[in-house]
């Protein structure tokens, strides 16, 4: 009988590809939340899906002592491929604190033998009531803070941690539109600071997966995979949703239900980038008010995401 582990990708797929998922694939956005499986849980089910590799998701919710963690993930037969955080770039009087913060994840991450940090920009608006806590809309000023940071950010992961920073895109934050990834693309320096193309978020914020590949494919360093419900979409803009909203609408689905078309996505990434190193995460639920919203069964969700990755890069 063949077992979910018997059909996991291999290692390597046309390079340095790699394919894992991640805690908010189990509806995990919180380091600690009552509505969230136990990590224990989420890891036991990450392997029985058959994935090998994951990503740490919110710093707290996996053991944040790097011989413990070593150990959960080890005796499991798991990798790690990158870490994961969040912070406002563009507010100069936060950096200090956000620093600390990014230097605890990038310590846990390197240790974890993994060289890719997620950082995904503060949302404006409140990720349960929805309201807004600043503008959508940065002033040029703060543009500009925001470059500069995200370029010292960098530096100081990759010189003093071996880590690279990869800047993920994220609905209703501030580089959320291609003209606002773009615009970060254009205002960083590649040493220090690209890209985590998040397909489903680009679609959410109009953006076009394919373009970003073929015209910025040397900044993409880490990719997620998830679709978005075009339906839901079209109401997100005709009412002014907020991310929140469009979840408990049912905005994140399975593929192949939703946009962008991800089969189309990793063959143009195979094809460009043979000689890059990726972790993929597949995902298709995140977190809303009072906890996971419309979240199935995750390890069979996990297995046909799996599957379905296999037989696109056939």
């Amino acid at each position: 009988m063949t077992t979910a582990s018997d059909r996991i990708l291999p290692r390597t797929v046309a390079g340095n590809l790699c394919l894992g998922s991640a805690p908010d694939s189990w509806g995990v956005w919180f380091p600690s939340d009552e509505h969230q499986v136990p990590f224990t849980r989420f890891l036991d089910e990450l392997v029985q899906a058959g994935y090998r590799w994951l990503e740490l998701g919110p710093y707290g919710y996996l053991p944040t002592d790097p011989r413990r963690l070593a150990d959960e993930v080890g005796s499991r037969g798991l990798r790690v491929s990158g870490g994961t955080t969040f912070g406002a770039l563009h507010r100069p009087h936060e950096w200090d604190e956000m620093l600390a913060h990014t230097r605890r994840v990038a310590e846990l991450t390197a240790a974890a033998g993994a060289h890719h940090l997620v950082f995904i920009p503060t949302m404006y608006r409140d990720e349960k009531t929805g309201g807004f806590t600043e503008e959508p809309i940065l002033t040029a000023a703060q543009w500009a803070a925001l470059g500069t940071a995200a370029d010292e950010l960098g530096r100081i992961l990759l010189e003093e941690y071996d880590v690279r920073l990869c800047l993920h895109p994220h609905a209703d934050s501030h580089v959320q539109t291609q003209a606002e990834i773009e615009r970060f693309l254009d205002s960083t320096d590649a040493r220090y600071a690209n890209l985590c193309l998040d397909t489903g978020h680009v679609a959410y914020g109009g953006g076009d997966t394919l373009d970003l590949i073929r015209r910025y494919g040397e900044r993409i360093d880490y990719v997620h995979i998830k679709q978005m419900d075009p339906d839901v979409l079209a109401q997100v803009a005709a009412e002014n949703l907020s991310f929140g909203e469009a979840v408990r609408r049912g905005v994140c689905v399975e593929p192949p239900a939703g946009v962008p078309n991800p089969a189309e996505g990793v063959r143009v990434d195979v094809e460009v980038f043979v000689n890059c190193q990726y972790g993929y995460d597949i995902q298709c639920e995140t977190v809303g008010e009072l906890g996971t919203v419309r979240l199935p069964d995750p390890p069979a969700v996990a297995l046909r995401h799996l599957e379905r990755a296999t037989s696109a890069r056939k």
